[in-house]
């Protein structure tokens, strides 16, 4: 694993109350990162656990400073005033992290044209609107990243056929990545996507894709957390533009046993179920 670590980085994140963006934001906490959290999850859901408040909690017990921001990242207002107020609160933004993300597998006809617009309003226009809003504070940090939870670009009629408006949301995602890591390589500002080669053990997995049994064959968010940490803490003049695999960061990293990220554990590799758009 790497050396060098994010003490002192000031990370925003959209979303981030639970699951893969919570792990991300607590393994940043263990060496006092800064955290600014922009996500709706003001009070309990009803079934899914933690809130905005709870997550900065477990933030600062974990060893960062916490910023708790209640707001909506489709709301322009609320990204303006999310990096404003990091700015306020910690002196600078180093990093953007594009965690925010609404699934619906629905095949086309069956997909509710409401739930169509939330895909893109969150996905895309969410990842594009706070990374943009964070860019000139970003050109002032020492190692700017921009890093979207997408997938890389597979175009195999497979995966555009199997959910289209789900793919061209996460699609869309990694789009707007890839152009902002071209338009700002001049500023030092690296921007890349990640993605699981497994499923990972959160709500969405639970409730939007296969149940119990699809978590207890999934690798848990711990996973994607030490990926998103060495990603983030390479030089971003060395790491910019690529849509990259959480599995292959950290065997690069020099980690070759990944029998500790599985959900149940003793789960042999070969029994996890595979996450998609990786052929």
């Amino acid at each position: 694993m790497s050396d060098k670590n994010l003490a002192g980085k000031t990370i925003l994140m959209s979303g981030g109350s639970r699951g893969i963006g919570l792990a991300i934001a607590l393994r940043a906490a263990r060496d006092g990162a800064n955290i600014a959290l922009l996500a709706k999850t003001d009070t309990p859901h009803p079934k899914l656990e933690g809130t905005v408040h709870s997550a900065a909690d477990q933030i600062r017990a974990a060893g960062g400073n916490a910023l708790p921001i209640v707001g909506d990242v489709r709301n322009d207002d609320d990204v303006t005033e999310a990096v404003l107020k990091t700015q306020g609160e910690f002196g600078g933004i180093d990093i953007v992290v594009n965690n925010a993300s609404v699934i619906d597998l629905s095949r086309s006809l069956d997909l509710q044209a409401k739930k169509y617009d939330l895909m893109q309003d969150v996905n895309v226009r969410g990842t594009f609107m706070l990374s943009r809003a964070a860019v000139p504070i970003l050109r002032d940090a020492a190692n700017p990243h921009i890093l979207s939870l997408s997938p890389p670009l597979n175009l195999s009629p497979k995966w555009l056929g199997a959910h289209t408006g789900y793919t061209l949301a996460k699609y869309g995602m990694t789009m707007a990545t890839l152009g902002l890591a071209a338009e700002f390589a001049k500023d030092g500002i690296a921007a890349n996507t990640l993605w699981p080669q497994t499923t990972i053990a959160t709500a969405a997995v639970r409730f939007a894709l296969g149940g119990e049994a699809m978590m207890a064959a999934s690798r848990t968010p711990e996973i994607y957390a030490d990926s998103a940490y060495e990603v983030l803490t390479r030089p971003a003049g060395e790491l910019t533009g690529q849509t990259l695999i959480v599995e292959e960061v950290l065997r690069e990293a020099g980690v070759t046993d990944f029998s500790r990220y599985a959900a149940v554990a003793g789960t042999p590799d070969d029994q996890l179920f595979p996450d998609i758009f990786l052929d």
